[in-house]
C-alpha cells in the first residue's frame, strides 16, 4: 500500500508540473500574439500613407479625379469607387471635385494616352485645360468576394494618390483594405458587410488620411 501510495503522489506531482507547464506556454503564446499583432498594427499605420510636409494642402481648391485603374475581377469596380469617391469628397465642402465628364473632356483635349496613369507633363497639361491644383489617380486592388475554404466575405482594396499640378509631383498617397475574414466568419459562416457599406468605410478612410 505503501508502494502504492508513493506513486500516486509522483503521478500527482507530475500532473502538477505538466499544469504548470501548459499555463505558461499559454501565457508565452499570448504575449507573442499580443505583440505580433501590435507590430503588424504598426506597420498598416505607418506603411501605407505618404505626406509631403511641404506641401500646402490648404491651397487645393479644385481637384480632378481621374479614371481609377481597376485590377479586380469586377469589371465596373472602378467606375463605382471611384464615383463614391468624387461624391463623398464634394460632402466635405472642403475641396470641388471637377464633374467626371468635365474631366473626361480634359482628358480627350490633352490628349492623354492612359488616364489611369498620367505623366507628370501631362498633369500640368490637363491642369491648364480644367484649372485645377491637384489631381487624384487611384487603383482598386480588390473588389467583391473574398473566399478561404466554405468562408466568404466582402472586400475592397484602394490605393489613392495626389498629385500637384504646378510640378506633376506626389504630394499625398495612402492606401485601405475593407472586409476580411475573421475567426468570427470562420466559426460562425456570413458574408460580411455589403460591398456598398464596406466601399464606403474605405472611402471614408481615405478621405479621413487626407485631411487629418
Amino acid at each position: 500500500m505503501r508502494f502504492l501510495g508513493i506513486h500516486a503522489n509522483l503521478l500527482l506531482e507530475m500532473i502538477r508540473g505538466l499544469q504548470s507547464m501548459l499555463m505558461m506556454k499559454m501565457v508565452t503564446a499570448r504575449r507573442v500574439l499580443f505583440f505580433f499583432i501590435f507590430f503588424l498594427s504598426a506597420c498598416a499605420t505607418t506603411s501605407d500613407l505618404y505626406r509631403d510636409p511641404n506641401m500646402d494642402f490648404g491651397s487645393i481648391q479644385t481637384i480632378a479625379v481621374m479614371p481609377f485603374a481597376n485590377l479586380s475581377r469586377e469589371s465596373a469596380a472602378a467606375e463605382r469607387v471611384r464615383d463614391v469617391f468624387i461624391n463623398t469628397l464634394l460632402a466635405t465642402g472642403a475641396v470641388y471635385a471637377v464633374p467626371p465628364g468635365e474631366v473626361a473632356g480634359g482628358i480627350a483635349r490633352a490628349e492623354i494616352q492612359n488616364p489611369v496613369a498620367p505623366s507628370p507633363e501631362e498633369i500640368v497639361k490637363l491642369a491648364g485645360i480644367l484649372k485645377v491644383q491637384a489631381v487624384v489617380t487611384g487603383v482598386v486592388r480588390e473588389y467583391g468576394e473574398l473566399r478561404s475554404g466554405s468562408t466568404m466575405v466582402n472586400t475592397i482594396s484602394l490605393g489613392l494618390r495626389m498629385i500637384e499640378t504646378q510640378t506633376g509631383k506626389v504630394v499625398w498617397s495612402a492606401s485601405s483594405t475593407k472586409g476580411k475574414i475573421t475567426v468570427w466568419n470562420r466559426l460562425f459562416g456570413g458574408g460580411g458587410e455589403p460591398m456598398n457599406v464596406i466601399t464606403q468605410r474605405a472611402v471614408n478612410d481615405l478621405i479621413n488620411k487626407l485631411f487629418g
